[in-house]
């Protein structure tokens, strides 16, 4: 499949490289938004965009760490140390900022059908998902494992599309009721939405080059994830 990195300008802050896959076939398709994990938009993010791209989705991943980090950043699994100053920089001003500059992007691609663009984002970016659903109009939003959402729980009126929920039965750092905190707003709000937790995953479930990565969870929310968006952004059905 055809990728490229592409540079962005966002309303703040200076310029932005974003990691772009292209699906191989011809003609218009959905589109998503991947947001990274606190480690940057490095192999495992990139992968991520290339399988969503073989699965008909142009996926485009920027870097958020762009205010603080050099263009291509990355850290290694388990260097907090490193990530603090850049992770501890992103908030819900700054995510927008970047957010509406790739949605405006795509917005310009030829290739994209209008009113079908979507966010996944894992950890870092599950939060920077949730964002993404409530202050643009997507057609659809999916977390992986969100960290710090339950704060963002007020935002749960604005969300736009479903969204899916994917949660870590033995993560020690997104509690049992931070999830029910996340869930109970937004069922109050009245917006569609589907939670799902793994009762025998970990917090990053979903990345084989963690040490808490489990396939049978990783393979199973893929499924439902791909399931999730073919009904919302490639074939959707009446809501």
């Amino acid at each position: 499949m055809a990728h490229q990195t592409i540079t962005l300008q966002p309303a703040e802050g200076g310029p932005m490289n974003a990691y772009a896959s292209f699906p191989e076939s011809g003609g218009q398709v959905p589109a998503l938004i991947v947001l990274q994990e606190a480690f940057g938009v490095n192999q495992h993010v990139r992968s991520e965009c290339d399988r969503l791209a073989s699965a008909g989705y142009l996926a485009i991943a920027p870097e958020l760490f762009h205010r603080t980090a050099p263009a291509g950043f990355e850290a290694g699994y388990g260097d907090f140390a490193a990530l603090a100053p850049h992770f501890s920089a992103v908030n819900t001003v700054t995510a927008t900022a970047d957010l509406t500059a790739v949605h405006e992007w795509l917005g310009t691609q030829s290739r994209v059908i209008p009113g079908r663009i979507g966010s996944i984002g894992f950890c870092l970016g599950g939060r920077i998902s949730f964002i993404a659903n409530a202050v643009l109009p997507l057609a659809a939003g999916i977390s992986y494992y969100g960290g710090g959402l339950l704060p963002l729980a007020p935002m749960a009126g604005q969300l736009h599309g479903p969204h899916l929920f994917f949660w870590g039965g033995l993560d020690k750092h997104i509690l049992p009721e931070h999830v029910e905190g996340v869930i109970r707003a937004v069922k109050e709000a009245g917006k569609e939405y589907i939670n799902t937790v793994f009762s025998y995953a970990d917090h990053g479930f979903n990345c084989e080059e963690r040490p808490s990565y489990q396939p049978r969870a990783a393979r199973e929310a893929w499924a439902m994830s791909i399931a999730f968006l073919k009904n919302n952004l490639a074939d959707p059905v009446a809501h």
